[in-house]
């Protein structure tokens, strides 16, 4: 189409000080005289662009376009520019491009002071998120099977509306047309995505909800306290908020959270090994005790 065209020459021009009417022809694969026309049309729109004949000439922009592109100022071109380089760190190509032409437009290089890296040290992708972040803006109903907290496989169709990043890990929040309720997903427990071709409509459910409810299965959430070794100090740290800890005067830590009850809360206990003791709730005691026991025994 010839308004994409004409975008597109913009940017090169942009970019490049001069460009010839042939490098262009080629480019898009239109006549010269295409090229020409194109040209006139960018003129009479306002883009201050010119020819000039002769070896050495060619196509090119007015300097003072350059300087005068933008309502932006200066540090809200690089706040783009840094929020975009981040984002970019998801792998979607829409990213990179608008990233590269932004750039060509603010007559900036990429912002690169900073660098966002969402996988883990075992390089696990994000799962699903390109696909998902088509349903969310295309509004298609997503089908796909999903296992729970507590390995519960149960087959979904949902209508997809937000993509969240909380606690280390990817979510998709929608209207689970299963249960006919708004729920969140943990994607690394999402097989088998299928992406279909039925559209819905909107429903008003990121204005009624101020944050969305607890992934499926997750139990409420109850008040916890750890004892920690001075050993583990380098975890803490990581793991905790400093308003949850409490340093001894022996050296060790009182650490105060409330979390939910469930397996995954069982297994970051135990990754602590033997240098964590559960204070509170009583019954959390038993049942880390239990779980200790079966490792145990399992290695006998």
């Amino acid at each position: 189409m010839q308004i994409n065209r004409l975008i597109e020459i913009v940017y090169v021009l942009l970019r490049q000080k001069s460009v010839t009417a042939r490098e262009l022809s080629e480019r898009f694969n239109v006549s010269q005289r295409t090229i020409y026309r194109d040209i006139d049309t960018l003129s009479l729109s306002g883009i201050p662009v010119y020819t000039e004949k002769g070896k050495g000439g060619g196509i090119g922009l007015l300097p003072s376009f350059i300087l005068s592109k933008s309502l932006l100022n200066e540090q809200e071109q690089n706040e783009i520019l840094s929020a975009l380089h981040g984002l970019s760190s998801v792998g979607t190509a829409e990213t990179d491009q608008v990233l590269n032409k932004l750039s060509a437009v603010f007559n900036k290089n990429a912002a690169t002071w900073m660098e966002v890296d969402f996988s883990d040290w075992n390089y696990a992708d994000c799962g699903y998120f390109n696909e998902f972040k088509t349903a969310v803006l295309d509004r298609r109903i997503a089908e796909f099977d999903y296992y729970s907290t507590y390995g519960e496989q149960t087959h979904r169709r949902i209508e997809p509306v937000q993509i969240w990043f909380k606690s280390k890990a990817w979510y998709i929040k929608g209207f689970c047309l299963t249960r006919q309720d708004i729920r969140l997903f943990k994607l690394t427990r999402i097989k088998n995505l299928t992406i279909t071709n039925e559209h819905f409509s909107a429903r008003d459910l990121l204005a009624s909800q101020q944050s969305a409810s607890p992934p499926e299965h997750q139990k409420p959430d109850i008040s916890l306290k750890f004892k920690i070794e001075p050993e583990m100090a380098f975890r803490i740290y990581d793991d905790f908020d400093d308003y949850m800890v409490e340093k001894q005067p022996d050296g060790r830590y009182i650490v105060s959270v409330t979390w939910p009850d469930d397996n995954w809360l069982y297994g970051f206990v135990l990754s602590y090994g033997e240098y964590i003791e559960v204070l509170e709730p009583e019954y959390m005691r038993e049942i880390i005790k239990n779980k200790a026991l079966g490792i145990a025994k399992k290695h006998l």
